[in-house]
């Protein structure tokens, strides 16, 4: 998959992780999630990577003028993550990137619909199955 998208990762100069981050950032971004609930904890949670992982990546990300990083209102031990002005119009590059790449796939959409739920399926089955 990394190799799949390195030419989108080269044109919005970011990694494939700072990627993913920016995929959950964009949907919460898009669907007005309150902004006090956008934590690292609950990003880590969306990625399922840990705040040791992921503090580095946002600092980066932060200098790269993609995200924005400030400690909550609510609790100050919570830091809270979201996207740049920068991060939206990287999303519009993005997903004109990802339209051409689909429509050039020999693969009908309904196939790529199905394999998408049958991951997060398979995803959710090993998540309960490590949780027990």
């Amino acid at each position: 998959m990394t190799r799949a998208y390195q030419p989108m990762l080269r044109e919005l100069g970011v990694t494939y992780p700072q990627y993913l981050v920016l995929l959950v950032l964009w949907q919460w971004d898009n669907e007005k999630v309150n902004p006090e609930d956008c934590t690292v904890s609950a990003l880590g949670d969306q990625l399922m990577l840990d705040s040791g992982t992921l503090t580095p990546l946002l600092k980066r990300m932060e200098v790269q003028g993609n995200v924005t990083r400030r400690r909550g209102s609510r609790d100050e031990r919570v830091t809270l993550v979201q996207v740049t002005e920068k991060a939206r119009q990287l999303q519009l590059s993005a997903k004109a990137w990802m339209d051409g790449a689909l429509h050039s796939l020999a693969v009908p959409q309904e196939r790529l619909s199905a394999l998408h739920r049958e991951l997060w399926q398979l995803l959710d089955a090993l998540q309960s199955g490590t949780s027990k």
